[in-house]
């Protein structure tokens, strides 16, 4: 399954993209209503990083605890259920709350989330054949960079002419509309693994995934430099206040040219090769904001630097390669729950440098310990070649 038009031809793609694309859009016209919502109510960088991407912390609960019922419960429905509970909770965060009560909410649509993408990276190793894994991934991936940049420059612009409780209350709609394309458009799926979640069931096929140096390597270079980079671009909005949605629109479609660039041009032999260049690549440009550059040479090198996130598409397939098949579920759970999880640490810690020094300061300095961490995993990786 070499072609695009290949895996359209797949039964439940599409829908599969739908729901996924307006689930995506909320995400994205939601956060940055938050982030905004926030930093005018506390003028605090951190507090509005925080409010964006700080709930991605919280799925690291939920990936201790959740992560089993990624492969033991019927995906249909509990995507449906999740789309439901964030309507519901981002309809909340409309209200006008406190700080605290805002971010208790946050907490909870963290720990929910967690099971999410797991359900929902299980549910594409079913909808699409093995060889059309990868370039499914890419589209997925692609399809994420372009609603971003729709949804940033959207919500922006939104920003501009309503209330951010009021972007937060479509944010809402977009959630429960994932949900009914969820439910009207994929078939109900049994478990793909049986047995009841636990935490028991949890812990134990984490410290299975985890007990492999092959797949270990793998998962750190997914989580941490990604982490450190989007903690960075958790900064936008103090950092240029006026032009936040068209930085992360940049990003957006940075990561569009190279998931496409990855997923589709690339011949399969030389994709290994990738994943240090592209990692770098992720990091490297934003060495450039210790100049503190303006609103467009911040724009061109936010958009260079984000078509480095293509690493992850490397890595998965590296991932996918190692890993059982009725643990799909869980190992791509796992993936997304410590990527988010290192987001949010990412987060705290651009956050608190923010507040020390300043914006530009605090994303050139978690750039350059990405960086250093990508090297380093590529000489560990050398020294001692990994094994299953």
């Amino acid at each position: 399954m070499r072609s695009y038009r290949s895996l359209f031809r797949a039964p439940e793609f599409t829908p599969f993209l739908l729901s996924f694309a307006a689930f995506a859009a909320a995400q994205t016209i939601g956060g940055l209503a938050l982030g905004t919502l926030v930093f005018r109510a506390t003028g605090s960088p951190f507090l509005s990083a925080l409010s964006m991407f700080g709930p991605q912390l919280a799925q690291l609960l939920g990936g201790l605890f959740l992560l089993s019922a990624a492969d033991r419960v019927p995906p249909r429905a509990t995507l449906t259920g999740l789309g439901l509970a964030f309507a519901v909770t981002t309809a909340v965060l409309a209200l006008s709350l406190p700080v605290w009560a805002l971010f208790a909410v946050l907490l909870l649509q963290g720990v929910v989330a967690s099971l999410g993408g797991g359900v929902r990276g299980g549910l594409l190793t079913e909808i699409l054949s093995k060889d059309g894994y990868v370039l499914g991934r890419s589209v997925y991936n692609m399809l994420w960079g372009l609603v971003q940049v729709t949804g940033f420059a959207t919500g922006g612009l939104l920003l501009t002419l309503l209330s951010p409780q009021s972007c937060l209350l479509l944010a809402a709609a977009l959630y429960a509309l994932s949900a009914l394309v969820t439910r009207l458009g994929l078939t109900a799926r049994p478990p793909r693994s049986k047995g009841r979640p636990s935490i028991a069931a949890t812990w134990r096929t984490n410290a299975l995934l985890l007990s492999s140096r092959a797949r270990l390597l793998t998962y750190l270079g997914l989580w941490v430099p990604n982490g450190l980079v989007v903690g960075g671009d958790s900064l936008y909005v103090s950092y240029a206040p006026h032009a936040a949605g068209t930085l992360y629109a940049c990003g957006a479609l940075g990561m569009f040219a190279g998931d496409l660039a990855v997923g589709r041009l690339v011949p399969p032999a030389l994709r290994p090769k990738l994943a240090t260049p592209l990692r770098l690549l992720l990091a490297v440009p934003y060495l450039f904001f210790v100049l503190h550059p303006g609103v467009v040479l911040s724009a061109v090198a936010v958009t260079i630097a984000s078509a480095g996130f293509a690493a992850s598409l490397v890595l998965q397939e590296r991932l996918m390669s190692l890993a059982p098949d009725d643990l799909s579920g869980q190992v791509l759970g796992l993936h997304g729950t410590g990527m988010v999880a290192f987001q949010g640490i990412g987060v705290l810690l651009a956050g608190t440098l923010a507040q020390l020094t300043s914006p530009g300061t605090a994303i050139t300095l978690t750039a350059a310990t990405s960086a250093t961490v990508t090297l380093v995993l590529a000489a560990l990786a050398r020294r001692s070649p990994a094994r299953v």
